[in-house]
């Protein structure tokens, strides 16, 4: 298994982005996929995460801005962010849940205010 995150930048506040994790390696069925993002001096903390079965979990602080989807058939996991602030910037990082847990090398997202 090897996760690529992909999509992170520099952006305004109030603006947008769109976060992808793909496997390149060897296809898993996980039974979760999702996204977590560390912020400077701060421990990392889950943004939010999508079931093999379609069922989605955000924490309070991106709920109503971010949204979460996959393809877990083809291991593929998408973060659309929205409207967002300087206190979301962060590294994000994506993380598969089977047997195991995997780590995406992660993706840092950069929120000028």
């Amino acid at each position: 298994v090897q996760l690529q995150a992909s999509g992170g930048g520099l952006v305004q506040s109030g603006g947008f982005l769109r976060l992808s994790c793909v496997n390149s390696g060897i296809i898993f069925r996980f039974n979760v996929m999702g996204w977590y993002r560390q912020a400077p001096g701060k421990q990392r903390e889950l943004v939010a995460d999508i079931t093999s079965g379609g069922i989605t979990n955000y924490a309070d602080s991106v709920k109503g801005r971010f949204t979460i989807s996959g393809d877990n058939a083809k291991n593929i996991v998408w973060l659309q962010m929205s409207s967002l602030k300087s206190e979301d910037t962060a590294v994000y990082y994506c993380r598969a849940a089977g047997a195991r847990n995997y780590w995406g090398q992660g993706t840092e997202v950069t929120v000028s205010s």
